[in-house]
């Protein structure tokens, strides 16, 4: 998938993809892919870009991904949605800092850090 498809897609099918290459992204991470790893990150960040633009309807629909069962998903969900939903966000993010083994946790606890400081910029 190029960047430049993104606004032909419906957005149940970013929806879909942010929570296909939320989990993938990890599992490249892990396996020492970090090319692999880092495109998909541009990706993820190209798709909410896409769904920003869409308005509020569409964010919304990240909502989902925060119950998803991998934790690299509910993580990237939780960080799209503390703009909108700081509450539901913070909730998945404290869960999987407790919980979440290796970069996963470690990427939540940094993520509330940052968003209790008021330093955390969104994608």
């Amino acid at each position: 998938m190029k960047k430049t498809d993104l606004k032909k897609l419906p957005t149940g099918e970013l929806i879909e993809n942010t929570r296909s290459l939320s989990a993938e992204r990890w599992r490249a991470i892990y396996a020492g892919k970090p090319k692999e790893g880092n495109r998909m990150f541009d990706l993820l960040v190209a798709i909410h870009r896409e769904l920003r633009a869409r308005g509020m309807d569409a964010q919304r629909q990240l909502l989902k991904l925060l119950d998803d069962p991998d934790p690299g998903t509910r993580c990237w969900a939780a960080a799209a949605v503390l703009e909108f939903a700081p509450d539901e966000g913070e909730r998945v993010l404290i869960e999987l800092a407790k919980h979440a083994e290796g970069l996963v946790g470690f990427s939540a606890e940094w993520t509330l850090e940052k968003w209790r400081e008021g330093t955390f910029k969104p994608l």
